[in-house]
């Protein structure tokens, strides 16, 4: 929906300057192509930019920023129930101006202050200036679909839809946070409140920023999966049952829209169950989006089954086909849209795929993101599980020397994190274990690092999913929407759909479902080793049995396949060699020039690609101006 940005002087007696506002917010503009505003409060002392993209009441009633008495907002994203919560505040006498769902917010926040979040089901992140009690509150979505990220400098609040922003403001120091490079190359992306940057950090998921003035952030959860009872008692028809309903429910919630929208197809199960269920709310043809890489058969090509649903569904079909040469024409501009950088191989995928729909005409799209992590879509996973149960859960009663004796004789990675008390389960988008840095890294880069820095990422989150008594599966389900969802998947969407002005929504992370899926029992998510059970289950007669019965392929591209041809291998690894990483003195060149694996080379490349952006572009920017 928007791009936001702004600051303020929170200890800082220096004047916000419009003119610095407004070039933070215009490095968004592709986030918002379709209006601009700035608010300055009297005193010099607040700056909120936002850039806008309409979907909901196009009229100039919802531009932002907006005002209503003392309380000022810039937003970016999509109340849901907005609709609900405008009908009950005009209960209690509240008037509104416009159709949007930014007024409600305010509204809201009149109502119940801080705590108005907790009513909010959306995906969101926004900033209100309440000009009375002298107080800034932000606030990201339970789950983190929309992006927020902020720094404080100097007595000065800075805040973006992405960093890019926050760099713009002149006064702002750059500086590479050169340790959490580590944890990019360990978990492909950066966990949260982690990131490139000394200073800015990004709010974790289900999250408030509260600055009151003279004093220093305070940031608190509001939320979490877990709130609720963790029940078992209910049976696999009942669960089901309720799986559709919520899920039915959330689609057509957010097709909520003044613009046209349509939904990502790859063929698979979720974006099938998507595209079914926009169709039956709608009552007429949904537009669906795919795409597919060419040469390689239906390894890599699911058009197949995806043209499969839309014309059982009578969709109109977009399709897309690209080759290596799409993925060197990304390469150029990747950087640019991921100043927190992304590892995921099928970045350029999305991206390509989100061009289609936006030259198709259409602004808003369903994405099928979440599902597999909530309701057990992956193999692996279901191993990890495995492996929990047969020997990590007894490892506490086992003496020491028999904990460190399988490192000992093996040396793997799955034996170290034994040895070390470390939980078998990262998350499937690991891309150098600790055991692989002892190579990758340079010995002196490895001594900056804090020991066990990358599993202290993941341990409070076990350690909450303990204390809530959740099952083997959920655990690892937890870590997921903790890390993996909203700072790997969501983040990669968000960046891909919104360069080319695209808003992507997620109904399978509605907090509603999200709560649900983490009182749903192992034994109902997966049954004789049928993965995602209860969710085939629930759709059963919506979405075709052939899709519903098919093993998961995953939506990817041929990277081993075009790194064997030296026309694509070669730059990529010129790249790498070439880059800004080791004369930071982080990688070891030997171990670099024997990389194999895609995803290694992909991760590697990327944080190459961002540190020539980002860091040494501007050293050398700074080096001839000093000439």
């Amino acid at each position: 929906m928007c791009g936001i940005a702004g600051l303020y002087r929170f200890a800082d007696s220096r004047p916000v300057r419009r003119e610095d506002v407004d070039a933070m917010r215009d490095t968004l503009m592709y986030r918002g192509p379709d209006a601009a505003g700035t608010y300055m409060s009297p005193d010099g002392r607040v700056g909120l930019g936002s850039r806008r993209l309409k979907i909901i009441d196009l009229s100039e009633a919802g531009a932002q920023p907006m005002t209503s008495g003392a309380l000022h907002i810039v937003y970016n994203g999509e109340i849901y129930n907005f609709k609900e919560l405008r009908a009950e505040f005009e209960k209690k006498g509240h008037r509104f101006a416009s159709q949007s769902d930014t007024e409600v917010i305010l509204a809201a926040y009149e109502e119940y202050g801080t705590e108005c979040v907790k009513r909010f089901n959306g995906m969101f992140a926004f900033v209100i200036w309440d000009d009375v009690k002298k107080l800034l509150f932000a606030a990201r979505d339970h789950v983190g679909i929309k992006p927020f990220y902020y720094a404080v400098q100097n007595g000065s609040f800075y805040f973006g839809s992405e960093i890019k922003a926050i760099l713009a403001h002149p006064a702002f120091q750059k500086r590479f946070a050169k340790e959490n490079a580590s944890y990019y190359l360990t978990f492909a992306s950066l966990p949260a409140p982690h990131t490139l940057f000394e200073d800015v950090h990004k709010l974790p998921a289900g999250h408030t920023l509260i600055i009151e003035e003279g004093k220093a952030p305070v940031i608190a959860p509001y939320w979490s999966p877990l709130d609720g009872e963790y029940q078992k008692d209910a049976s696999e028809e009942q669960y089901a049952e309720e799986v559709l309903k919520i899920l039915t429910d959330s689609i057509r919630g957010q097709m909520v829209s003044d613009v046209p929208f349509g939904c990502f197809l790859s063929g698979g199960i979720d974006s099938s169950v998507n595209a079914a269920l926009m169709s039956r709310a709608l009552g007429a043809p949904v537009e669906t989006f795919s795409v597919a890489a060419a040469g390689y058969g239906e390894k890599y090509d699911e058009l197949r089954y995806a043209r499969q649903v839309a014309d059982t569904l009578g969709s109109h079909r977009h399709e897309l086909v690209v080759g290596h040469e799409a993925l060197m024409r990304f390469l150029p501009v990747y950087a640019n849209h991921f100043d927190d950088p992304n590892g995921d191989p099928i970045t350029f995928l999305v991206y390509y795929l989100s061009e289609l729909i936006k030259k198709s005409g259409v602004t808003v799209a369903q994405v099928g993101e979440g599902a597999d992590e909530l309701f057990v879509g992956y193999e692996a996973t279901l191993r990890a599980t495995r492996l929990y149960e047969r020997v990590w859960r007894h490892a506490a009663r086992l003496p020491e020397f028999l904990k460190r004796l399988p490192h000992m004789l093996l040396k793997n990675e799955y034996a170290r994190r034994f040895a070390q008390g470390e939980e078998p389960y990262w998350g499937h988008a690991i891309a150098f274990t600790p055991t692989d840095k002892e190579l990758l890294l340079t010995p002196a880069y490895r001594k900056t690092l804090a020991p066990g820095h990358e599993y202290a990422v993941l341990a409070p989150f076990y350690k909450e999913a303990d204390a809530h008594g959740l099952d083997a599966l959920a655990r690892m389900s937890y870590v997921d929407i903790k890390h993996r969802i909203p700072e790997f998947l969501l983040q990669r969407v968000d960046r891909m759909a919104m360069a080319h002005s695209v808003e992507a929504r997620v109904p399978f992370l509605d907090k509603r479902l999200v709560e649900l899926a983490f009182r749903i029992p192992e034994r109902v998510k997966v049954k004789d080793g049928e993965l995602k059970h209860v969710l085939k289950r629930a759709v059963q007669g919506i979405v075709p049995d052939e899709i519903l019965r098919r093993k998961k392929q995953g939506f990817g591209a041929p990277f081993p396949e075009w790194l064997a041809k030296p026309e694509t291998a070669a730059p990529l690894l010129k790249t790498i060699e070439n880059s800004g990483l080791r004369e930071e003195g982080i990688l070891n060149g030997d171990r670099v020039r024997k990389l194999r694996r895609p995803f290694e080379i992909w991760t590697v490349l990327t944080l190459s690609l961002w540190h020539d952006r980002w860091i040494r572009a501007s050293e050398g920017a700074r080096a001839s101006v000093q000439e």
